[in-house]
């Protein structure tokens, strides 16, 4: 089966408000307005979504944000909640991001509740999973997707399509080291298998699985070119034109 490409900036806590709105706009214009192959979204802090979001306006880049809230509304001091997200023109959230899990202690159980109800809202989920690198040398990285990818039961059969995976060894991310392509399209079909057998095996075809280990312009065609790696959730090479563009370029010539 033919997937789009999806290139994903992660700005995690990076970027003033003028360097994000530049940003914003160089990415705009490095995305041809025409390329439904290759879909092209940005995940900036909060603070700057709505300064993103008037200048990728009238362009097919996609609005992300990094995080939300398990609950529609409520005394949750400082978080905020995905129908808050979607007012704001979010359509898509990251949830279980490494980050989130490893620094802020999120378990599979609160990813869970967060997925189901950014669903609910209306806006799209991009799930993160990913072994450390003391999970990959016990063996254990298999071990690790299945349990993180049971979050995928919270997502109804009519939600699949709106759905997107994000592969990310945590031991390659922001070090410079990287999975081989080989390593990448073992755990990207191994993710694809266990969605399946929790969504079904037609949905499982249709997810999209992006690569989240310091993927760049010199390695992104080789990642790219494997059969379930569908894009790349970019993180450090997501914060200039000038690195980010070639990945989208990358993935436009695989197209």
């Amino acid at each position: 089966m033919i997937r789009a490409k999806y290139i994903a900036g992660n700005w995690k806590m990076h970027l003033t408000k003028r360097r994000a709105s530049t940003l914003a706009r160089d990415i705009v214009a490095a995305t041809d307005s025409s390329d439904s192959a290759v879909k092209v979204a940005v995940f900036p802090t909060f603070v700057h979504l709505d300064h993103v979001r008037r200048n990728i306006r009238n362009s097919n880049v996609i609005l992300g944000a990094q995080n939300c809230y398990g609950k529609k509304e409520g005394a949750f001091t400082g978080e905020i909640s995905p129908y808050m997200l979607r007012d704001m023109g979010v359509q898509v959230v990251m949830l279980g991001h490494s980050e989130r899990r490893h620094i802020f202690g999120e378990t599979d159980e609160m990813i869970f509740e967060k997925v189901k109800i950014a669903l609910r809202a209306k806006i799209d989920v991009m799930l993160c999973v990913g072994e450390t690198l003391e999970e990959r040398q016990a063996g254990q990285t298999f071990e690790v997707l299945v349990r993180q990818l049971k979050v995928l039961k919270a997502v109804k059969p009519t939600q699949s399509s709106r759905i997107t995976i994000a592969y990310e060894p945590v031991w390659a991310i922001g070090t410079g080291e990287t999975a081989t392509p080989q390593i990448a399209q073992e755990a990207h079909a191994e993710c694809r298998r266990l969605a399946g057998k929790v969504l079904g095996d037609d949905a499982a075809q249709r997810i999209q699985i992006l690569y989240g280990g310091s993927m760049k312009g010199s390695n992104a065609a080789e990642l790219l070119s494997q059969p379930d790696v569908d894009g790349g959730l970019v993180g450090g090479a997501s914060l200039t034109g000038d690195d980010f563009s070639p990945i989208i370029n990358a993935a436009r010539a695989l197209s």
